[in-house]
């Protein structure tokens, strides 16, 4: 037995070459500087923590609540666990499978087969062994690279958790600012109502007066029904906000929460470093996640290149057998099998090169994953650069225009009460300052949604404060 083993030692530490094809990951096809970056793009924003990129106390607990009961995050965690118990079967198969058993049996033979005695005989029989089964000497790298890609694959599923993660928290901030948009158009819309409740009221009774003609009255009236059709929908879409938050948060809202804060209040900050193109290679768990995929799929290159070698098992017992068991454990009852095994392919019927060929097409796919999540992670960045570098100008202008609108409407209103101009006017201007209101309004959230979309982009939201903390 002990010469035996000598023969099988140098071959296990022979085991293990791989098949692997040298893997060099594609250069990044984006260009080596985002557009409309500045000075403060030698930060970067995925260092601070979403409480420090979102300061509404009540935006906080709902993130919060999102982290601990999203099934969404809860489902990513699970298919991790999955990944990390399909890696340990996989390592498992590397190494040898030992067993231990016991077994006994009572036999008697028959009379016609013990002539000489003319009877049959009973016996026992006590067997007690160790086993190797079918242990495979892994000479030429397979089940190393198929461990390898089982690794790969739960350290892609761990990134994806993490991306999923990141999508979680900024689409609890959007469905948040969506919400808040529809209540504060929700406000708009019923202020603007009230005021034209009030002007259909004064063209009544102007119109009693004799002041105005039906017209103008007609005019007023349709205001008020257009405005009150508004507020219908503006309660529908605020319903269906807060649903959506409540989807994403993983229940009803909390009755507990913190006082909303306006759109104009939130203190969310727009004006994020980006830092460098290459920063998101380590930044974005998407792009990991890519990466991690693209090194599976080259071990199962190695892995499918491996089996068109033979491969080497080993099936070993030891143990002691005896007809009774005071003497089972006896020298002289030990008993032990020694049986390896090679088998070659010979004619597999083309499976071995088609398995190696989708394996390389999978690989070529990896690789093409890989590019893509790299350049679509460019791209969001781009745009988000793009948003910052220009709502804060386009906002100070809406603001202009709100302030227009409102001084118009005061002078039409003027007018139209001293009789210089007719009801059309002041309509007109009444309708374009609540359209001018309602538009900085929904910039507001743009521009929120923006400075999310950009800090998201960059891989914010892994931290919860800070990384100085």
């Amino acid at each position: 037995m002990i010469r035996r083993a000598c023969i099988v030692w140098p071959a296990l530490l022979l085991a293990g070459c791989s098949m692997n094809p040298q893997l060099e990951m594609p250069v990044a096809p984006v260009a080596a500087a985002y557009p409309l970056a500045n000075a403060m793009d030698e930060a970067h924003a995925a260092d601070l923590g979403w409480r420090e990129m979102f300061g509404d106390p009540r935006l906080q607990r709902l993130i919060a609540r999102a982290l601990s009961d999203s099934r969404d995050l809860r489902i990513a965690v699970l298919n991790v666990e999955a990944a990390r118990a399909q890696f340990r079967v996989q390592r498992g198969a590397m190494l040898p499978a030992v067993e231990v058993a016991g077994s006994y049996s009572r036999q008697r033979t028959s009379a016609a087969a013990e002539a000489e005695a003319g009877r049959g005989s009973e016996f026992d029989q006590f067997t007690a062994q160790a086993a190797l089964t079918s242990f495979e000497i892994d000479l030429f790298g397979r089940s190393r690279s198929l461990s390898q890609a089982a690794f790969e694959r739960y350290l892609a599923t761990d990134e994806g958790r993490r991306a999923t993660q990141i999508a979680l928290i900024g689409a609890v901030a959007d469905a948040y600012l969506a919400e808040r948009l529809a209540d504060e158009q929700l406000k708009l819309t019923e202020a603007t109502l009230s005021d034209w409740r009030q002007s259909l009221d004064i063209a009544r009774r102007m119109h009693a007066a004799g002041q105005n003609s039906g017209v103008d009255v007609a005019q007023a009236e349709g205001q008020v029904r257009q405005a009150e059709a508004d507020l219908e929908a503006r309660r529908r879409v605020l319903a269906q906000s807060t649903n959506a938050l409540a989807l994403l948060i993983g229940g009803p809202l909390p009755e507990d929460l913190p006082p909303p804060l306006s759109l104009a209040e939130q203190g969310i900050r727009t004006q994020l470093p980006a830092g460098l193109p290459s920063d998101l290679l380590v930044r974005r768990p998407d792009i990991r996640e890519a990466e991690h995929q693209l090194v599976a799929a080259n071990a199962d290159v190695g892995a499918a290149r491996a089996a068109f070698f033979p491969r080497l098992s080993l099936t070993a017992a030891f143990g002691f057998a005896s007809g009774a068991l005071d003497s089972l454990f006896n020298a002289s009852s030990r008993a032990w099998s020694f049986t390896p095994q090679v088998a070659a392919p010979i004619f597999q019927g083309g499976q071995l090169r088609g398995n190696l060929d989708l394996a390389e097409v999978r690989k070529s796919v990896a690789v093409a994953n890989y590019e893509r999540a790299i350049q679509s992670a460019f791209r969001e960045v781009a745009d988000g650069l793009a948003g910052r570098a220009t709502f804060e100008r386009q906002l100070d202008a809406q603001r202009q225009a709100v302030a227009t609108t409102a001084r118009r409407v005061m002078l039409s209103d003027l007018r139209y009460r001293a009789g210089v101009f007719g009801r059309l006017e002041l309509l007109d201007a009444q309708r374009d300052d609540y359209a001018a209101r309602s538009a900085l309004l929904d910039l507001e959230r743009e521009n929120l949604s923006n400075a999310i979309g950009l800090y998201r982009a960059l891989g914010g939201g892994l931290l919860e404060y800070g990384a100085q903390d």
